[in-house]
């Protein structure tokens, strides 16, 4: 085993250290590689260095580059050197947290790491939290715990009577609400097709005007953060409109809450901590390895009824018992390289990570657009969109672009637009990354 352990090391090690040499995106001979994996079910066994060879062989040259530093595609950020370490410790550890007895270190990093969160976050010191795989669970659990709250204040026990007979539940989302947000409604019975959407700006924006009048069970979805053009809803005047009403306001914060670490952008989240519950992901702008959603619940109560678990064998002790707050109960334990990550960076830390990746963003969007393309919005965190003429053009660059290897960047579509979508979001970039990243962009739209 210990000789297997550092051969892996040394392969991913290898493997990092020759991303900045090879395409972002994996080679068309990479690609027919591929093909060796399908083969019939082995009969005997195989060395374990031999599988390790095997794998690093044909699947490394076949991965895209997320880990390295020209990735900016769908706002994934690579892994602090930390928080992978940690993850390939808990690897070794094995440990499901589902609960204190089963895993005193997964519990208790659990416990810490909400404290901390909630600290970096400006959230509420006493919200639930539940660590989970990304943000379309993360809505989930949270929503769950929407649908559990506005439901009982109506007199109706959805855990033990379900949406059979339930008062009907008013759902409003901005009309550029993400598909997370709408995949999870979905999963909760509360409809994909039956919800209100609000008009948004030209940035994405729901606005607030539009609101409809609420009664009944109601739960309100904002966003902080669109995925296309990082603009967040305007939460004070939602919020305002509201408070008058028993619902319950959701934020879907993917990336868009980590701002909240950086007095520089903080601002941007005004009036969002008036909400009562918020998802995010540690693995978008935290930078740790995947998978690793957050939510947090203002009323830890509605989030524990929504998510607890009974059973003779399970028994539940003095400290947190995670399985009470996340739809799992075997899963990895999330909390080793959140705990890492966040130990390693510190405050000043996170804020450096967020402040550098939304400067990179304004450089990217200022260099683009003296070189002649359209930036579509106001880079106003760390997206940029790009459009390079008609739909057809446009999408001819970016294929390029992603054929050159330089850097990867990935088409969207945008209020009847087809764009580039640049999301910088990777502890690696640098200044350096952008400038080449740029020269190959405006190469393949000179192109």
């Amino acid at each position: 085993m210990r000789d297997l352990l550092h051969l892996t090391a040394e392969t991913a090690a290898r493997y990092l250290d020759n991303l900045d040499d090879r395409g972002v995106a994996p080679s068309p001979k990479a690609l027919a590689s591929l093909t060796e994996l399908y083969e019939p079910f082995p009969e005997l066994p195989m060395e374990d260095s031999s599988v390790l060879a095997s794998l690093d062989r044909i699947g490394s040259p076949a991965t895209t580059a997320m880990a390295g530093q020209r990735y900016f595609g769908f706002v994934m950020g690579g892994s602090l050197p930390a928080a992978l370490a940690a993850n390939w410790l808990a690897g070794a550890w094995d440990q499901c947290p589902g609960l204190f007895v089963a895993s005193p270190i997964g519990a208790v990093l659990e416990e810490v790491c909400l404290g901390w969160l909630l600290d970096a976050l400006k959230l509420p010191d006493d919200c639930g939290g539940a660590f989970v795989t990304g943000a379309t669970m993360a809505n989930f659990t949270a929503l769950a715990a929407a649908r559990h709250a506005v439901l009982a204040r109506s007199g109706w026990d959805v855990e033990a009577d379900g949406l059979f007979g339930a008062p009907p539940i008013t759902v409003i989302v901005g009309h550029e609400a993400h598909p997370s947000v709408i995949k999870a409604l979905g999963l909760l019975g509360l409809g994909r097709s039956r919800i209100v959407r609000v008009p948004t700006d030209c940035q994405g924006r729901m606005i607030a005007a539009e609101m409809p009048s609420l009664s009944g069970p109601a739960i309100i979805c904002l966003q902080a953060g669109n995925v296309n053009t990082g603009a967040f809803d305007p939460a004070v005047e939602i919020c305002a409109r509201v408070r008058s009403t028993a619902a319950w306001v959701h934020v879907d914060g993917a990336f868009g809450l980590w701002a909240a670490a950086s007095s520089e952008y903080a601002h941007l989240l005004e009036g969002f901590v008036a909400a009562d519950s918020w998802a995010t992901d540690a693995h978008k702008w935290l930078n740790v390895p995947y998978d690793s959603g957050l939510a947090f619940v203002r009323d830890a109560a509605a989030l524990k009824s929504a998510m607890s678990v009974t059973a003779a064998y399970l028994p539940q002790g003095g400290h947190r018992e995670p399985s009470q707050y996340t739809p799992e109960l075997s899963r990895r334990a999330r909390g080793v390289e959140i705990w890492a990550a966040l130990k390693s960076l510190g405050r000043t830390g996170i804020a450096d990570l967020i402040e550098r990746n939304c400067r990179l963003a304004r450089r990217f969007g200022k260099a683009l657009q003296q070189g002649g393309c359209e930036i579509l919005n106001e880079v106003v965190l760390n997206q940029v969109l790009v459009s390079f003429g008609d739909a057809v053009r446009t999408r001819q660059v970016i294929e390029r672009v992603q054929q050159d290897g330089t850097c990867w960047c990935g088409p969207t579509e945008w209020q009847g637009r087809t764009a580039m979508r640049i999301s910088v979001s990777s502890w690696r970039t640098r200044d350096d990354d952008v400038d080449r990243s740029v020269f190959a962009i405006l190469r393949a739209a000179r192109a």
